[in-house]
């Protein structure tokens, strides 16, 4: 998985760039952050009975940290 890897997946806010989504992780999380990849996830059509939609459109950061670190989530779960 992306965790074993040091690699995690976030959900960023659309006007967000590389260099925001770093320093946030940085600051957030007390990590050493190495790259921040950016996906544009584009919503997709959806159907319920007659009616269609999209779903909405976002943006998806794949950060990874510095070999050794490690972001806990689930703290005493």
């Amino acid at each position: 998985m992306l965790g074993d890897r040091g690699q995690y997946v976030f959900e960023v806010a659309g006007d967000a760039n590389k260099i925001e989504i770093k320093r946030a992780v940085e600051e957030v999380f007390k990590v050493d952050v190495r790259a921040v990849n950016i996906l544009h996830m584009h919503g997709k059509m959806r159907r319920m009975g007659r009616s269609r939609g999209m779903t909405r459109s976002w943006k998806k950061a794949i950060v990874t940290l510095k070999a050794g670190d490690r972001i806990e989530l689930f703290q005493g779960i």
